[in-house]
């Protein structure tokens, strides 16, 4: 028995209310159970209630034991001062208030059916990889679908977070935070945090100003990046190493710790040099790109505007002094999709937010248009029928597996509670 299956018992009255009393002896009568807002304090807000003949209107605490007040600390909370009615499983021991009253007491385990605990006890019960699997595919449609809105917009919000941190830190400069957010997701999950290095150890101000030559903008990054350090007669790798002395002097810049690049593992590709070598290249060609990509209402228009490749010099390169076969190494569209999944729709979300404008609806049809992602999570679902058609459903699936299945809150999530109400 755990206090969020009390939770979902009080809320929607899955118990036998026909004749209360409560460990007084004193009639109860339920007005409205009250509101459950997930915040600090008891855990039903605006409760109404009938005890006696007194009609009272306040908050209730839910707990396993009544004991438990005491156990969390609750006697020293003044937010607990205004609760009504305790309700327990088991009542164990008498609660007071400051003026030596008894708090009234509703105990609820001679309340409950044995089926709706069995019904509890068979969603909980562990499966192969989720509570609900066998039943997951047995959700409507409508349920399941509005169900997707929220799961997706709670994962948008815990997205937005890094970027309201680096807004903050960059003094509500868009087109820095923009920056810096680019650059970690050009670096993908193993140089994701190298890339932000570079890119907060940089002023935007230095990227617009040296943004008209491109190898200027690799000279900086890789300079930053500790890439620059091999001594080899590669008169690429020169010129950019004496480039990088030329601009550390003239802007003054100063490197602080900075997390080694990775090559392991790694795809040619997907190497640093070549991400970051496409990163400059794309401020070097897109000198509005923040305004660009906030107008950008479509995935062809986000496709044209990061439809950018490399230097000449990358084009038979991975590496310095190191030629290759010829390759234009152009920002693919799966690449890109990543892109908007991760950075531009958090950051769209955000900026629409900050100047108090709607754009749910434009960020939904947006990212419906981007392919569903290919993962363990969104394949396994689909083993279970649960299918993802687009990056919409993708980022909801997510959301529900990591903070809703991983952590067992059934009884928080919507298809959880249409299986316990079936």
């Amino acid at each position: 028995m755990k206090e969020d299956f009390l939770h979902y018992i009080w809320q929607n009255k899955k118990f036998d209310f026909s004749n209360l009393k409560t460990t007084q002896g004193e009639s109860l009568t339920l007005v409205n159970v009250g509101s459950c807002l997930q915040q600090e304090g008891p855990d039903f807000f605006n409760a109404q209630l009938i005890i006696g003949n007194q009609k009272w209107a306040g908050n209730v605490e839910i707990h396993l034991k009544s004991s438990d007040w005491y156990l969390h600390n609750h006697e020293k909370d003044v937010n607990y001062d205004s609760v009504i009615l305790h309700v327990v499983w088991e009542h164990d021991t008498d609660i007071y208030r400051k003026n030596n009253s008894t708090i009234p007491v509703l105990e609820l385990k001679k309340l409950v059916s044995q089926e709706e605990i069995s019904k509890y006890n068979t969603l909980l019960t562990p499966k192969s990889w989720i509570f609900c699997e066998k039943d997951i595919a047995s959700i409507s449609e409508v349920v399941f679908t509005s169900w997707q809105e929220r799961l997706f917009f709670e994962r948008l919000e815990n997205k937005s977070i890094p970027f309201e941190m680096l807004l903050k830190q960059n003094h509500s400069d868009w087109e820095a935070t923009l920056f810096c957010m680019l650059a970690k997701n050009f670096g993908l999950n193993i140089n994701g945090q190298s890339f932000l290095d570079i890119a907060k150890s940089i002023s935007f101000s230095i990227i617009k100003k040296e943004s008209f030559e491109v190898e200027n903008l690799e000279a900086l990054f890789f300079g930053i990046g500790q890439m620059l350090n091999d001594d080899k007669q590669d008169t690429y790798l020169i010129d950019l190493q004496q480039r990088w002395q030329f601009l550390k002097h003239k802007h003054q810049i100063e490197v602080s710790h900075i997390t080694p690049v990775q090559f392991f593992k790694l795809r040619p590709d997907n190497f640093p040099t070549i991400r970051l070598a496409q990163l400059a290249m794309l401020y070097h060609s897109k000198q509005t790109l923040f305004v660009e990509l906030i107008l950008a209402k479509t995935k062809e228009e986000i496709y044209a505007i990061f439809n950018n490749a490399t230097s000449d010099y990358w084009i038979n390169h991975y590496n310095f002094d190191s030629q290759s076969i010829n390759k234009v190494k152009k920002i693919s569209h799966s690449f890109i999709d990543l892109i908007i999944i991760n950075t531009l729709i958090p950051l769209k979300f955000l900026y629409a937010r900050a100047n108090g404008k709607d754009t749910i609806e434009e960020l939904i049809d947006l990212i419906q248009m981007v392919k569903s992602e290919k993962n363990s999570t969104v394949e396994k679902f689909a083993f279970f029928k649960i299918k993802s058609k687009n990056a919409f459903e993708s980022q909801a699936l997510l959301q529900l597996k990591n903070e809703y299945c991983n952590n067992k809150k059934c009884l928080q999530c919507e298809i959880g509670l249409t299986l316990l109400k079936k």
